[in-house]
C-alpha cells in the first residue's frame, strides 16, 4: 500500500556531519505535526553519514535517505535534489547542525493554510552559542508581531531576513516560478530568498521561534561554516557576487524600486560583518578587501549610504581612500558609542573625523561628523574613547591597566578627572576609582589597579565572561563606556581565591577576539567550587538557611 501523502516535507542537508545529524532528525521526529516527510539529503559524505542516515531511516518510515552521486561543495545541490522527490504540498529546509522547535512545522503550516494567497510563512530564529549556551535572536525586530505582507514593496526591510531555513513554502509556488537554489555559488540563501520575496503574492510573518541555529564561533578554521569564513578574501568575493546576482534579478523582475533597500541591507549587514573585523586584519588584507568591494560600492544607491550610522560611513570611506590604519581605529568604535581619537574643524565650523580636513567633496561628505554634536551633546552621551595602552600583572590577584581617554568634544575640564572602573561578574560589582590627568585638551591618561580577589561573588562562585567598563561623572551625569584593550598583549592567567581560600577561580585576562576588542575577563570555577559545580542546584537550596550550612556542604564535597 502506498504511503499517504505527507502534509509537509522537511529536507535535512548535510555533509560529513554524522555526529550532529541524529540531533537534527530527532527534532523533526518530535514535531507536534506528525504527518511529515523527512528527507536526509547527503552531499556525498565521506564519513559514516550514510550508515547513520540509513539507521535513522530504519527507525522511522517517515524518513527517506538520498545521497548525491558526487559532492557539490555547497547547500544548493542537496536541497534541489530533495525538492525533486519531495511528496508534500509544503516544503521546509533544515541544516544538519541545527534543529527545529517542536511546534515549528505546525505553526508555519497553520499560517499558510489560513490564507490561500500566502506563498510562504516564516518565523523567528533562535541562535544558540555552542560554547556558552547563550541564546539570542536573529533580527528580532522583524518578528515582533504577526502579520501578512502582500508584496515586498510594502515592507522591504524584511530583506535583512535572508535565511531559507526558517520558512515553509507552498510547493506550487516553488514550481510555478521554477525556484531552485543557485549552483556554484555561496550565500545561495540570499539569492533564493530575494527571489521568493519578490515573486510571492504574500508572505506571513509569525513571532514564534521556528528554527534553532547553533553558532560555533571557535570551531577549527577548516570546520567553520561558509558564513564564518570572513577571513578569506574569497568569502568577500562570494558575498559581492551574490549581491550582483540579486541586483540583476531585481531588474529582470521589475523590482528596481527596492534596490536602495537591498543596497542598505548589503551595507548594514553584509559589509558590516567585514568592517567590524578590520582591527584584526593586516594592512595587505584590507587592501585586497578594498579592491574587492570598492567597485561594487560605486554602484550602490547614494541614499543607502545616507541611512547608515555615521560611524560605519566613516569606516567605509577610510577604506576606500586607502587610509587603512585609520579605518582600523574607526572600526573599533562602531556600535560601541566610542568617539574618534582626533577631529578637525574647518573655517565654517564643520567637524571631520581625523586630523586632516578632506579636500575631496565626496570624502568631506562621508567623513563629516558635525551631526554628532560632540561638544554640545549631554555628557551622559558624550562620545569619549577609552583605550588601555598596557596590561601588567601585579602582585597576588591584581592587574594594572594604563588607560588613555580621548575626549574629542572637549567636554572634560583641563584638570584631573576621577574615573571608575566597574567589574560585575554577578549581582554586585567591584568599583575601583583612579585619577585621569590631562596631557593636552582632549587627551587624559591614568593608571588603575584592579584586585580580582576583591570581586564580590555569590556563594556558588561564577563561570563566565565579563567586560569591565569605565565611568566618569560630570554635571550630575554619568558617562559609561567600554575599555578597548591592546590587541596584541599576551593573555594573563591568575589563580584567585576568596573567602579565606574556600572559593577559588581561574581567571584569564585578554583582548576580546572580535568587534571592538574590549578587555575580556573570564572566570572558571576551580578547587572546591569546581567539584561543587554539578551540585549547584542542591547548593543553592541549602544556602538559604545560612552560610555555615552551605560551607559544610562544600567541605563534604571535598572529601
Amino acid at each position: 500500500m502506498a504511503k499517504a501523502a505527507p502534509d509537509v516535507t522537511v529536507t535535512v542537508i548535510g555533509y560529513n556531519d554524522a555526529e550532529r545529524l541524529p540531533r537534527a532528525v530527532e527534532s523533526l521526529r518530535r514535531q507536534s505535526l506528525r504527518n511529515i516527510e523527512i528527507i536526509i539529503s547527503d552531499d556525498h559524505s565521506t564519513d559514516n553519514t550514510p550508515e547513520v542516515a540509513r539507521a535513522l531511516a530504519a527507525q522511522d518510515d517517515r524518513i527517506t535517505y538520498h545521497r548525491l552521486p558526487e559532492n557539490s561543495g555547497g547547500c544548493s545541490a542537496p536541497r534541489n535534489a530533495a525538492m525533486e522527490i519531495a511528496r508534500a504540498p509544503y516544503l521546509m529546509f533544515l541544516d544538519s547542525d541545527d534543529t527545529l522547535p517542536e511546534r515549528a512545522c505546525e505553526t508555519l503550516l497553520e499560517a499558510l493554510r489560513a490564507d490561500s494567497e500566502v506563498d510562504f510563512a516564516m518565523g523567528a530564529v533562535e541562535r544558540v552559542r555552542t560554547d556558552t549556551g547563550a541564546l539570542s535572536y536573529w533580527h528580532p525586530h522583524l518578528f515582533e508581531r504577526k502579520r501578512t505582507v502582500r508584496g515586498i514593496r510594502r515592507e522591504p526591510s524584511v530583506l535583512f531576513e535572508h535565511l531559507s531555513t526558517n520558512k515553509m513554502y507552498r510547493r506550487e509556488f516553488i514550481d510555478q516560478h521554477t525556484l531552485r537554489f543557485p549552483l556554484g555559488i555561496h550565500y545561495e540563501d540570499q539569492l533564493f530568498s530575494a527571489q521568493a520575496y519578490c515573486l510571492a503574492r504574500a508572505f506571513t510573518i509569525v513571532p514564534d521561534p521556528v528554527y534553532r541555529w547553533y553558532i560555533s564561533p571557535f570551531d577549527a578554521a577548516d570546520a567553520l561554516s561558509i558564513s564564518n569564513q570572513r577571513h578569506r578574501i574569497e568569502n568577500v568575493r562570494d558575498r559581492v557576487d551574490v549581491a550582483k546576482l540579486i541586483d540583476d534579478f531585481l531588474v529582470d523582475s521589475g523590482h528596481q524600486e527596492i534596490k536602495a533597500d537591498k543596497d542598505f541591507k548589503f551595507l548594514r549587514h553584509d559589509l558590516r560583518m567585514y568592517t567590524g573585523d578590520l582591527p584584526y586584519r593586516t594592512q595587505d588584507w584590507i587592501k585586497q578587501f578594498s579592491d574587492e568591494v570598492s567597485p561594487y560600492l560605486d554602484t550602490l544607491a547614494p541614499e543607502a549610504f545616507q541611512r547608515l550610522p555615521r560611524d560605519q560611513r566613516v569606516v567605509i570611506q577610510l577604506v576606500r581612500e586607502g587610509r587603512y590604519e585609520e579605518a582600523q581605529l574607526a572600526a573599533r568604535g562602531m556600535d560601541r558609542a566610542a568617539g574618534p581619537r582626533d577631529v578637525t574643524e574647518d573655517a565654517a565650523g564643520r567637524v571631520y573625523w581625523g586630523s586632516v580636513i578632506p579636500a575631496d567633496p565626496d570624502s568631506a561628505r562621508e567623513l563629516e561628523i558635525t551631526d554628532l554634536a560632540l561638544r554640545s551633546r549631554p555628557f551622559r552621551n558624550a562620545l569619549l574613547r577609552h583605550e588601555i595602552t598596557r596590561v601588567t600583572p601585579a602582585s597576588g590577584s591584581r592587574i594594572t591597566l594604563d588607560v588613555r581617554t580621548y575626549d574629542p568634544g572637549n567636554q572634560l575640564p583641563m584638570g584631573p578627572v576621577v574615573a571608575t572602573v566597574h567589574l560585575a561578574p554577578a549581582r554586585k560589582r567591584l568599583s575601583t576609582s583612579f585619577r585621569l590627568d590631562p596631557v593636552h585638551p582632549g587627551l587624559f591618561e591614568g593608571t588603575v589597579t584592579l584586585d580580582l580577589g576583591a570581586v564580590p561573588f555569590p556563594l556558588q562562585g561564577f563561570s563566565g565572561v565579563r567586560h569591565p567598563v569605565l565611568t566618569i561623572s560630570r554635571h550630575r551625569q554619568q558617562n559609561t563606556g567600554v575599555l578597548l584593550a591592546p590587541l596584541n598583549f599576551l593573555r594573563l592567567s591568575k589563580k584567585v581565591t576568596h573567602r579565606r581560600g574556600m572559593a577559588e577561580h581561574h581567571v584569564t585576562i585578554e583582548p576580546e577576539g572580535h568587534g571592538g576588542g574590549r578587555l575580556k575577563i573570564t572566570w572558571e570555577r576551580a578547587g572546591l567550587l569546581a567539584k561543587a559545580e554539578p551540585h549547584l542546584p542542591t547548593l543553592r537550596k541549602v544556602a538559604g538557611p545560612g552560610l555555615r550550612q552551605a560551607r559544610g556542604v562544600i567541605r563534604g564535597l571535598a572529601k
